[in-house]
């Protein structure tokens, strides 16, 4: 592979006719840019350049390698430049794999401000709940529980833990007792959430005074989606569980009934993940350091 430098040399020492000029223009000092020339002409085992004591002027083969060269110089030389204008004024489009809860609850309310402060940044939201493999489908990053970020992957917290509770409406409890412990959560309509990733079924798990259970809970309907599991317990048709925040409000006032309060455990909270790469583009650190979490 040839020296990008000494081919850049060259084409300034051709259009200029000049040493002189060219080595002003570089900053370098004459006898430097004779050495450049010199270097690259031994290695092509090629005189590109015809030089007498007033003038300078490129042989046929140096006329050759300017004609195709130059144009490819000046591109390179123009996309060097947009990178470095990259800097002061970051661009491009990111991509992210997200969950639904995550992507709705976290990543768009905390990318407003960035989004608005830098309208050539483009961010791809791609809303799945299967643990996708970021690198073979060409996202820049994923989102997921702490827990389940893969360990050569660098990991960003960005939300606090997420605690998860456990709903239904009135009306289901009008007909149905209010479970008190989550083993009568089997005698239940409770609502599923079908993991994309490995074809099950997501397993209810409860902590109460160090004790840890898993419950496997039976119902009518299954989802792959946080809002249809929610309107699906708003209208009546059985329990589900849910990350806090999606339905405080409904609790709140009235539209549904939490159970089972002292047995909801905490999780990790989300993680933006990525791999190990030394360089990465402003636009996305930019993204990264919008997402943050920091705690109050």
């Amino acid at each position: 592979m040839e020296n990008f430098n000494e081919l850049a040399a060259f084409a300034l020492v051709a259009r200029e006719r000049s040493f002189t000029r060219a080595a002003a223009k570089m900053g370098i000092s004459q006898s430097a840019l004779s050495q450049t020339i010199r270097n690259l002409e031994s290695r092509l085992e090629v005189r590109l350049l015809t030089r007498t004591t007033r003038s300078v002027s490129p042989t046929e083969e140096g006329e050759f390698l300017l004609t195709h060269l130059a144009p490819k110089l000046d591109d390179i030389v123009s996309v060097l430049n947009s990178l470095r204008g990259m800097r002061q004024n970051p661009a491009g489009m990111v991509r992210i794999s997200a969950a639904s809860h995550p992507a709705v609850s976290v990543i768009e309310p905390g990318l407003r401000n960035v989004l608005r402060e830098n309208p050539d940044i483009k961010v791809e939201i791609a809303v799945n709940d299967a643990l996708e493999d970021i690198v073979a489908e060409r996202f820049d990053a994923g989102v997921r529980l702490g827990e389940q970020v893969a360990k050569d992957m660098i990991a960003l917290r960005i939300s606090p833990d997420i605690r998860m509770v456990v709903v239904a409406s009135p009306e289901y409890f009008s007909r149905h007792p209010i479970p008190e412990s989550p083993h009568q959560l089997t005698h239940h309509n409770c609502i599923n959430l079908r993991l994309e990733t490995y074809g099950g079924l997501y397993p209810w798990e409860f902590a109460k005074a160090g004790n840890e259970l898993k419950v496997k809970v039976d119902g009518q309907l299954i989802f792959n989606n946080l809002e249809l599991r929610l309107n699906a317990v708003r209208a009546g048709g059985g329990i589900s569980c849910f990350p806090e925040d999606t339905v405080i409000d409904d609790i709140r006032e009235g539209r549904l009934i939490q159970v089972l309060d002292d047995w909801c455990p905490t999780l990790p909270g989300y993680h933006l993940y990525y791999p190990n790469r030394q360089h990465h583009s402003p636009a996305f650190l930019l993204v990264l350091n919008a997402l943050r979490y920091t705690s109050m």
